[in-house]
This record gives structure tokens, C-alpha cells and sequence, in this order.
């Protein structure tokens, strides 16, 4: 599927975004830190795709970052504090 094709889902997949940033505040505000990075990562992902289709180029590689970040620290937690 191409990108054209996807753009249809970019509204729906904003609001997907949007609930996942509340959860992951409220995850940060809780102090359950994995359920923050696990909400995290895919509203970077969403983000970054939808950065692709605007070609924002701040807004994607931002969201890059965050995602390596996020992984890191999924990982991290996993590989040494699970």
C-alpha cells in the first residue's frame, strides 16, 4: 500500500495518536514507567507517518529520535530492570 493510498487513515490514526499521548501522560503521572514507553512508542510512529505524508521534516525526525529513545528504554527495561 502506498502512501497516497494511506492517507485516508491519517485522521483516525491522529486520534489513535492523541489517546495514546493521554495515556502515556497519565502513565508518566502514575510513575508506571514501561506503560508510558509502551504508549509512546506508537504515537512516535504515527507521528513519523504522518510527518512522511506532510514531509515535515522537524516533526519526522524528531519522532525519530524519540522512537530510538523509546526502544532503548523498553529494552533497558526488559534486558536489566524486568
Amino acid at each position: 500500500m502506498t502512501f497516497s493510498k494511506m492517507a485516508a487513515y491519517e485522521q483516525p490514526l491522529k486520534w489513535l495518536a492523541v489517546a495514546l499521548g493521554l495515556m502515556s501522560t497519565v502513565s508518566i503521572v502514575q510513575d508506571w514507567q514501561l506503560a508510558a514507553m509502551m504508549f509512546g512508542l506508537p504515537f512516535c510512529l504515527i507521528w513519523i507517518y504522518c510527518a512522511w505524508l506532510r514531509t515535515e521534516p522537524q516533526l519526522k525526525y524528531i519522532n525519530i529520535v524519540f522512537t530510538l529513545l523509546y526502544i532503548y528504554g523498553i529494552a533497558r527495561y526488559f534486558l536489566i530492570d524486568g
